[in-house]
């Protein structure tokens, strides 16, 4: 080949990955844009997935093309407090599209705390690499006024086939117990608010999903999910950011983390940060305190000697 013609066909690869736009970056990581979405809306290789909390919501506007999951019936065992089962979340996964070869793009509100449920318990079942948040999801979508939809488009059923569980991704409460008995070099960090990890408030205000205790895991450190996100817009703050921000509590990588809040799905948002975006080894814990802090005669951490009154 002539220098010319090589010069030719560099240019002409160039052009190419050019021409398929954000399908490449999507695939080398766990974030997509929203430019980079707006402009594969159309893709057949994309799927793209709503998981929000407020009833209605995706009723009322979503990104064109979305398909809908309601979290506390879709992804969860409504009766047993587990996340779905193999059969139910492979039926799931079929309906809406989705399988290994296709780019799952997942975003919602809440600066996507039930969408990183979503990618958890995606991973779960073997569905990793090609699943993806959109980086401030419904908020930042919002804010820069992009298109929306309010009629859902129906997709083509895959024939997805769910994998064995990976059970590492997952912390059970003798995991918990056994960091705190110190029988596992194991991490917790509880990423609630500051009032909740002392014990100040046992959850925010309104939530019905309340522990009899207030306070933590003995043990634990606290980065409250909202210091990893840039508050203009929801986006996570750059890898540098995240890497210090955490570093401050001596989470580091070197030792594995359990992620932990009140039911698991704002600790998810920080699962998905440690493992996704910083490539350490973390476990959510979606017992969290409506679990630990209500079993009788695990010992807590109650700085600020909060006492459940009763009525």
């Amino acid at each position: 080949m002539s220098v010319l013609s090589f010069i030719r066909h560099g240019v002409a690869a160039l052009a190419a990955s050019l021409v398929l736009g954000g399908a490449a970056l999507a695939q080398s990581g766990p974030l997509v844009s929203t430019e980079w979405l707006e402009k594969n809306l159309s893709d057949p290789k994309v799927r793209i997935v709503e998981v929000s909390v407020e009833p209605g919501i995706y009723e009322r506007g979503h990104i064109p093309g979305a398909q809908n999951i309601a979290w506390h019936t879709d992804l969860v065992e409504t009766v047993s407090r587990d996340i779905a089962g193999p059969e139910k979340f492979q039926a799931l996964a079929r309906k809406l599209g989705v399988d290994k070869d296709v780019t799952v793009v997942l975003y919602g509100d809440n600066n996507n705390w039930f969408a990183a449920w979503g990618a958890w318990v995606f991973d779960i079942y073997g569905l990793r690499d090609n699943v993806k948040l959109l980086d401030g999801g419904r908020k930042k979508w919002e804010l820069e006024k992009r298109p929306v939809a309010t009629n859902p488009v129906p997709v083509k059923a895959s024939s997805f086939t769910v994998g064995e569980p990976n059970k590492a991704l997952r912390a059970r409460l003798t995991d918990v117990v056994a960091s705190v008995e110190k029988k596992s070099d194991a991490r917790i960090l509880d990423i609630r608010s500051p009032d909740e990890f002392s014990g100040k408030i046992i959850a925010p205000a309104g939530f019905q999903e309340l522990a009899l205790r207030a306070g933590h895991i003995p043990g634990s450190v606290n980065v409250p999910w909202a210091r990893a996100v840039n508050q203009a817009d929801g986006t996570l703050k750059s890898p540098e950011e995240l890497k210090e921000l955490y570093a401050e509590v001596g989470i580091d990588g070197s030792k594995p983390v359990i992620t932990s809040c009140r039911i698991g799905e704002r600790s998810s948002h920080t699962w998905f940060i440690l493992t996704r975006v910083l490539g350490y080894q973390a476990a959510n814990y979606d017992g969290s305190w409506t679990e630990y802090g209500n079993v009788v005669g695990l010992p807590i951490s109650n700085p600020a000697g909060t006492v459940w009154g009763g009525k």
